[in-house]
């Protein structure tokens, strides 16, 4: 046990009893930052509703697609957590809070006393409301347990039962398509949208993205509209039906088409609740003795979906919860760099330009190269890059200090190698 002797209060920091209910990614961040505080409670548990450890869901994709072994998806073993003196508990669901005891308690019956509570339950897919869903052979794709699925019927696939249908061309739904496709599977992506991944990129990266695609041998069907799934008479999906009266056959289904917060818990312990549980700026919810992190909660509207702002979330949480003084969250402009199925995206700010942007493009089709950069008064608010994305960073860096790039703007495309120079000259 560690003593300190300096400000009044730091003893009663060691002794308390936190609670993390979540080993995923985020409960996950928060516990290492933790460990990395000399003042950090002196007892933690972390409950996991899983069975494994903690695992990058990131490569989750490359193992659909037989890139990696399921080994490298594991953060930590089990015995690390013992070695760091750390409760781990998996395979249990917290099914209920007592707030005023502060007692937790697991579906195995378990009760557990905290101090200070950290929900991180993260989100699970956001499915459809339509006829069918509840066919055997329609999947999510977030966990080990969906990767495994799938990866069983693609390995299980005959000839004439090899057919799959993703709904959703964002990242995730195109990563599913990828990897059932490398299994050997004859795939169709479903797109509401009228371009995939039009969160991130604009028409001309868009259409880059789905022409690469295409020639691999995926099917993209743009604007589908989604209305329900036939089965047959042992209950399996055997097709996907679309509003335009469209019939596709499909053996398997994978759903990516956005995310639903895992906020049940705070509903019913009466927490302020919106799509998530409301926190403030230092994670905190209704209740001071409980904290949401992650997927799970919602700051100013805003739900969480990527893991920048939830690694910044994690440290102004870790810091809070060992007692140190530390300033609020604050959302803050954010770059997405992806890596879609071997094509490297980069891109932040508005998608669309508007009437006072100008619009400095740079396409290179046999090189697979496509630059489009939004600038207003020569200060650069919006870019998008497919294919060679190194000069994303330095872009946004010069976005985010607001710096005025009229002497470098004939050489702006060509990134930081020409248009450095000039602007050193400039200056």
């Amino acid at each position: 046990m560690r003593t300190h002797e300096t400000q009044p209060g730091i003893q009663a920091c060691l002794d308390e009893h936190l609670v993390i209910v979540g080993n995923g990614m985020a409960g996950h961040r928060l516990l290492e930052a933790l460990l990395k505080h000399q003042r950090r409670p002196q007892r933690i548990t972390v409950i996991g509703e899983e069975r494994a450890p903690a695992y990058n869901r990131i490569l989750l994709s490359p193992w659909l697609a037989g890139e990696t072994e399921r080994e490298a998806l594991t953060l930590r073993d089990t015995g690390w957590y013992a070695d760091q003196g750390v409760d781990l508990i998996l395979g249990e669901r917290v099914i209920d809070v007592d707030r005023a005891q502060r007692h937790v308690m697991t579906d195995s019956g378990r009760v557990l006393a905290y101090d200070r509570l950290v929900l991180a339950t993260g989100s699970r897919p956001a499915m459809p409301d339509v006829p069918g869903i509840d066919l055997a052979g329609i999947h999510g794709f977030r966990d080990l347990d969906d990767a495994a699925a799938l990866t069983h019927a693609a390995e299980t696939a005959t000839p004439d039962g090899n057919r799959a249908v993703v709904v959703g061309g964002g990242l995730l739904g195109l990563e599913a398509a990828e990897g059932l496709r490398k299994r050997g599977m004859q795939v169709t992506v479903l797109q509401r949208s009228q371009q995939l991944m039009n969160r991130q990129l604009d028409i001309t990266a868009a259409t880059l993205l789905q022409d690469e695609l295409e020639r691999r041998g995926l099917e993209v069907i743009t604007g589908a509209q989604l209305s329900g799934f036939d089965g047959d008479a042992e209950g399996n999906v055997r097709a996907v039906q679309l509003a335009d009266g469209r019939r596709l056959a499909a053996d398997c289904v994978v759903v990516a088409a956005g995310i639903t917060p895992n906020a049940e818990l705070g509903t019913w312990m009466g927490l302020t609740m919106a799509r998530g549980i409301v926190v403030d700026a230092w994670l905190t919810s209704s209740d001071p003795a409980i904290h949401a992190l992650g997927e799970c909660c919602e700051f100013e509207g805003r739900t969480y979906g990527l893991v920048e702002p939830i690694w910044r979330q994690v440290e102004v949480l870790a810091a809070r919860l060992c007692h140190d003084s530390v300033e609020g969250y604050v959302e803050a402009p954010t770059a997405t760099k992806l890596k879609v199925s071997g094509v490297s995206l980069y891109a932040f700010g508005p998608i669309e330009p508007d009437a006072g942007h100008e619009v400095l493009t740079y396409h290179d089709p046999q090189h697979g190269d496509y630059r489009r950069l939004l600038l207003r008064n020569n200060r650069l608010e919006g870019a998008v890059l497919y294919g060679d994305t190194a000069f994303g960073p330095w872009y946004f860096e010069q976005s985010l200090a607001g710096r005025d790039l009229g002497a470098c703007r004939q050489a702006l495309l060509f990134g930081a190698g020409d248009a450095k120079p000039l602007l050193e000259e400039a200056a």
